[in-house]
């Protein structure tokens, strides 16, 4: 009897470890929140630019087979890690076939997902042709505080045009002078920047990552929308402000591309 008990007692130690173990692995796999990791600061975002080697469209399509469920298997392996975003920018871009942008609390997490994004049939077959690295903040200008009404502004320009179907990254570079300004001049540049862009900002989404210090650049910028006569008008409106006379790059590239699923976007590239 105290035999049976004894090995009862083992018996249910072992179902709660297992349940245990399975409750841990189960957190482990949980998916970053996507609403709230694009609106946190402090998050860290890798957009990189590839093109595909001509050998792979030389590859039978037998031989291409599973390459895009290779690259999702690895997307859902790192999605408690990172978020990743794909774009097609063949036949948009002549340096690039798509481009992907990951997002991460931590950047050795993207560094991690990106390794591993290499190690895929695609991936090897993939040259790099841009990355860009950058980090989220709160606005350093246009806030509450320092520029209220046009604060109010920004809050109220919503955007209204429907699913995106364009991805646009500009990078930038300012000059010496524009980081030797005060910082009350600074203030005054972009508030004159953020003027002319509200009535845009209902067609175009936009994000910015600050990036001096960790690529060759100062910012880079991200916009989404469906409208690209939009975004060109308010590109136009950009360059017409006195900001733009600080800038040593801007592009160089310019990364358009069309939002899809990372499914989608590998599914096209492996036919």
């Amino acid at each position: 009897m105290i035999l049976i008990r004894k090995q009862r007692a083992a018996f249910f130690a072992i179902v709660v470890a297992c349940l245990a173990g399975l409750t841990f692995s189960t957190a482990a796999l949980a998916e970053i929140d996507r609403g709230m990791i694009l609106k946190e600061s402090g998050v860290f975002g890798i957009v990189a630019t590839f093109r595909l080697r001509a050998d792979w469209d030389e590859m039978t399509p037998a031989d291409r087979r599973g390459a895009a469920a290779e690259v999702v298997k690895t997307v859902a392996m790192h999605s408690g890690d990172v978020l990743v975003d794909a774009y097609l920018t063949r036949g948009l871009n002549a340096n690039s076939d798509y481009f992907l942008r990951v997002h991460s609390y931590e950047l050795t997490k993207g560094q991690d997902f990106m390794v591993d994004f290499r190690r895929t049939l695609i991936g090897r077959y993939s040259e790099v042709t841009e990355t860009l690295v950058g980090v989220t903040k709160p606005l350093n200008y246009v806030t509450p505080e320092k520029s209220p009404e046009l604060n109010k502004g920004l809050k109220s320009a919503t955007y209204q045009g429907g699913m995106p179907r364009y991805a646009i990254v500009i990078p930038v570079q300012k000059n010496a002078a524009w980081w030797n300004m005060t910082a009350a001049e600074r203030l005054a540049m972009a508030e004159g920047h953020t003027i002319p862009t509200l009535k845009h900002l209902v067609s175009v989404k936009r994000k910015l990552y600050h990036s001096t210090g960790l690529s060759g650049l100062d910012f880079i910028t991200y916009f989404e929308m469906n409208d690209l006569t939009a975004f060109n008008n308010l590109v136009i409106a950009l360059m017409s402000v006195p900001e733009n006379l600080y800038h040593t790059r801007y592009g160089d590239p310019i990364i358009l591309g069309t939002i899809h699923s990372v499914k989608d976007v590998f599914e096209t590239l492996e036919r």
